[in-house]
């Protein structure tokens, strides 16, 4: 072969390898953008349970607490009324400081 041969066989060559790399950089990038997505959603979905944890945690300590109130047996419906009413206070409450 002649050296135009040889230089345009390894342009062809570096022609295809350039393609084949500039495909693979396609598929990489749109894998990271898919990761990126992905991450995203996870982090939202571990945020909300985390919400949903802390809630549940007020809601423990809140019944600690009145299991370690002493009450008459006549006092235990008026609190019971009362606690959930605080419940449901401290629920709007979590509510609105989620927005």
């Amino acid at each position: 072969m002649d050296n135009g041969q040889t230089l345009r066989s390894e342009l062809l060559s570096l022609e295809r390898k350039v393609k084949l790399l500039l495909n693979e950089h396609q598929i990489l990038k749109e894998e990271v953008d898919h990761l990126r997505k992905e991450n995203s959603v996870l982090k939202d979905e571990l945020n909300d349970k985390e919400g949903k944890l802390d809630h549940f945690q007020n809601k423990i300590k809140i019944s600690k607490i009145v299991g370690s109130m002493v009450v008459g047996e006549n006092d235990t419906s008026g609190l019971k009324e009362v606690i959930d009413d605080y419940i449901k206070e401290i629920d709007k409450c979590i509510a609105h400081l989620g927005e």
